[in-house]
């Protein structure tokens, strides 16, 4: 209960976080050994390049699956019942995507030693406005979702009975210190403990649940009573209505997916492209760890649980059903499962800033400890403008940011992928279409109050379909009308096989 400490649960929670606070620490010579390139930004902003099949798939899905989706899953399924899945197609639509684009980027980035998506940009296109605009937008994007972590951590503290900002603050700062030390070899150490525990609470609560329910059974006919005295279109099934904007959120969400800094830095850290595809192959176990995570939602109404805030959906859940040391385990699984993607969101960030903000406008001549250093100081920047953000500014603000983040990275797409495949398109073309991708898109998403579908009228018919994908469409138009209008074509430095 919130204001009342469950000490039980507290020191339970204060053991794993002191825990993976040790392995933070101790990750700095972590696999340190293996092509050791020194002070080099490799080393600290992707591991050195090194991570292998099972490193790749812990860091790769603790980066992925984050606290947040943990509490909000399960949210949006306790409020809108069937539509709340969408999260599970969108992570079987994203893993194709990995297998068949994932590995050509890598190859490129490795080949010319590129650190982001931008510098592969610049690499592909020669063009600094190019590059300048997929790094802005991906820094940009990031920065609200750190934010929606500490809203994770946030909501298990609560839980726990704790009050004020000082304990997120605290934690937050424990995480901006051993990511200064280690860099990304922290957060892929620390996804270890973070998968296990994650797995051993979902388990657990699958099982018990619904056996002290009185079976799954209840938990179905319950949701399903809770979802009729509501009315609208919630519900255990999709309605007609819903059946478009599910399916285009879900294709939209994964392509924008990997666009984000964070998951790239993911798969720039691996090892080899053939790493890179075993993961494609191999991540979709998380996909079932979400279903099981999102059943959590028609646990809660078939417990009676109310509560005021959705987010707070899960800590009750198990606050009631459960002994205190329990209870203590699983918001320390869901806390650490804010850290691990904060601290590769920050880093991913970081890196954007470096590579293609701070060399090419400040200081050209940076050397590689100059770029590492400067890597390391923007990553602390970063966490504490996500921490002041969610101290200062209402929680909502940082959702309708997210939703907007989601939008705009998508508009990264054709500059970041198209090159991967195509000789056709020039840089100007495909800056036009962020362009236009990203204004238009911003423009509905405003006009329809910050929500993530857009409904179009097309004489006596409305459709209503994902933002994001709609924005995508108009930049991929305008791209291929301005290519055909430039004629000519950018020659590819060489080919990527």
């Amino acid at each position: 209960m919130e204001g009342h400490i469950n000490w039980t649960a507290l020191g339970v929670f204060i053991f794993f976080f002191a825990l993976v606070t040790v392995l933070g620490f101790a990750a700095s010579r972590w696999q340190s050994g293996k092509n050791n390139k020194g002070d080099h930004l490799d080393e600290w902003g992707l591991g050195g390049r090194n991570f292998g099949t099972w490193i790749t798939w812990f860091l790769v899905g603790g980066d992925f699956y984050t606290a947040y989706t943990v509490i909000a899953v399960p949210a949006l399924v306790y409020a809108v019942g069937a539509y709340g899945f969408f999260a599970l197609p969108y992570t079987i639509i994203v893993y194709p995507i990995v297998f068949a684009i994932m590995p050509k980027l890598w190859k490129v980035a490795h080949r010319d030693g590129h650190v982001t998506a931008a510098d592969v940009v610049y690499g592909r296109y020669n063009s600094r406005p190019l590059e300048f605009a997929i790094a802005l937008t991906g820094v940009v994007a990031t920065m609200p979702y750190i934010a929606l972590q500490l809203v994770g951590m946030e909501v298990v503290i609560k839980a726990l009975g704790l009050t004020g900002e000082l304990p997120i603050a605290a934690a937050f700062i424990v995480l901006a210190l051993y990511t200064y030390s280690a860099g990304l070899r922290a957060p892929a150490l620390i996804a270890f403990v973070k998968d296990l525990m994650i797995y051993i609470v979902v388990l657990v609560a699958v099982v018990l649940v619904p056996m002290k329910l009185g079976g799954y059974g209840v938990v179905f006919s319950s949701a399903s009573d809770a979802f009729t005295a509501k009315g609208g279109a919630t519900g255990l099934f999709l309605q007609p209505q819903q059946i478009l904007p599910y399916a285009t959120l879900a294709l939209g969400s994964a392509m924008a997916a990997f666009m984000y800094p964070h998951t790239l830095t993911g798969i720039f850290a691996a090892k080899s492209a053939d790493t890179i595809r075993k993961n494609a192959v191999f991540l979709p176990a998380y996909t079932i760890l979400l279903g099981l995570i999102a059943l959590l939602g028609f646990m809660a109404h078939a417990a009676g649980i109310s509560v005021t805030n959705n987010s707070d959906v899960v800590p009750a859940l198990f606050n009631a059903l459960f002994p205190s040391w329990f209870s203590g385990f699983a918001f320390s699984a869901i806390a650490i499962g804010a850290l691990v993607p904060a601290a590769v969101m920050s880093i991913g960030a970081s890196n954007l800033f470096t590579r293609n903000f701070w060399k090419p406008y400040v200081n050209p001549a940076i050397d590689d400890a100059g770029e590492q250093k400067v890597a390391k100081i923007v990553s602390l920047l970063v966490k504490v403008g996500a921490l002041v953000f969610i101290l200062f500014l209402p929680t909502k603000f940082a959702l309708d940011l997210q939703l907007l983040g989601g939008v705009w990275i998508l508009q990264t797409f054709p500059a970041v992928v198209f090159g991967l495949f195509l000789q056709w398109f020039r840089a100007p073309a495909l800056l036009a279409g962020w362009a236009v991708g990203l204004g238009a898109g911003t423009w509905m998403a405003f006009a329809d109050g910050i929500k993530p579908v857009h409904t179009l009228v097309i004489g006596d018919a409305s459709y209503t379909v994902y933002t994001g994908l709609l924005a995508l469409t108009l930049n991929i138009v305008v791209a291929v009308v301005l290519q055909l209008i430039l004629g000519g074509r950018t020659p590819r430095a060489q080919a990527v096989k």
